[in-house]
């Protein structure tokens, strides 16, 4: 059992990592075409499946009981309460029941309205994801968030609710356009400060599966957010607060680049890290080949208020920084520093 709740073991060049979470405990299979074990994850006695996905997919998944197959449209913008409102009354068509699964298949938008969906539909139906894209596999189908956006704000509704399997097929990731991919990096490159070190020298599926299991780790010593489990928004609170902003042109991973960067920048000016700190987060995120400097035309005055609205912000304006004792929440951060941090990364 490796520290922090998840185990881990190698079998014909498939990863498993268990997401230690006492009787809601699951698997998480990295690996070329694991996606074709999908039946073995599905829950006991399980009829019949609800197959979530997008048409810009192009992955198809046999889960060895008969299913129907549901699309939502792609992109953040459809990641809403009508989105989640029409999922579930097309499972109500179709006859699904509290003895059946849903099975997200996609990236991150995918398995948070599906899971979503799964855990609101009847008061909770099961769930198993097919992570298709780098952010998915890394971040968002793991450790049980699941929710949509409002106008005000991103993730705002939704709830925790755990999978009962996750899959991480690393041959769906040469399906995705580059920008998308490099999207992902941008989440993944977060957890170099997590206790991932130098990622960018492992290979794709070794990297996949160490930030699977760090997350692990997190989310099974505090899956509700009440504490540590913060820590996996480095980097978030100014990307969420640039794509709530409007629409920049930036990816989600794009923006928690540049999230990370002014992370860094106002460390620093917190005394919390050194220039060679900052100066490691900016080789990073370039290493990337990810931006590092906020759109033009975003003003300091709509950020800040965005910033109180995170969902972080119980007292005061609230970030995830980088520090002596590693990744933590500090509160309460002084509003000129903030602007002198923003201007860094003008």
């Amino acid at each position: 059992m490796a520290e922090g709740g998840a185990a881990e073991w190698q079998s014909e060049a498939v990863i498993n990592v268990d997401v230690a979470m006492g009787d809601r405990s699951y698997r998480v299979l990295v690996g070329a075409g694991v996606r074709h074990e999908l039946a073995s994850l599905l829950p006991p006695g399980v009829r019949r499946v609800a197959v979530v996905t997008q048409d810009g997919i192009g992955i198809d998944v046999d889960p060895g009981v008969p299913f129907d197959r549901f699309v939502i449209g792609d992109g953040e913008r459809h990641k809403t309460l009508a989105t989640l409102g029409g999922l579930c009354s097309g499972f109500a068509r179709h006859g699904l029941t509290r003895a059946d699964c849903v099975v997200g298949v996609g990236g991150g938008v995918v398995t948070d309205v599906a899971g979503f969906a799964a855990a609101t539909y009847h008061r909770g139906v099961p769930v198993v994801h097919v992570a298709t894209s780098l952010l998915g596999q890394i971040d968002a189908a793991i450790g049980g968030k699941t929710g949509v956006n409002l106008p005000e704000g991103k993730n705002l509704v939704g709830a925790y609710w755990q999978p009962s399997g996750v899959i991480c097929d690393i041959e769906t990731l040469a399906t995705l356009p580059p920008r998308q991919y490099r999207s992902g990096l941008g989440e993944l490159a977060k957890y170099h400060w997590l206790g991932g070190g130098r990622l960018d020298d492992l290979p794709i599926d070794e990297r996949v599966a160490a930030c699977v299991r760090i997350k692990a780790g997190v989310v099974a010593g505090d899956e509700r957010e009440s504490g540590r489990r913060a820590v996996l928004n480095y980097g978030h609170t100014l990307g969420h607060a640039i794509e709530t902003a409007g629409d920049y042109g930036l990816l989600h991973g794009e923006a928690v680049a540049v999230g990370l960067v002014f992370a860094a920048e106002l460390a620093r000016r917190l005394g919390r890290i050194d220039d060679a700190a900052v100066a490691e987060h900016r080789r990073v995120v370039g290493g990337y080949d990810l931006p590092s400097t906020i759109p033009a035309g975003l003003a300091d005055d709509e950020l800040i208020e965005l910033f109180a609205r995170d969902k972080k912000a119980t007292s005061g304006t609230t970030f995830v920084l980088d520090g002596p004792g590693g990744v933590e929440v500090v509160r309460d951060v002084p509003d000129d520093l903030i602007r002198d941090a923003l201007a860094a990364c003008r």
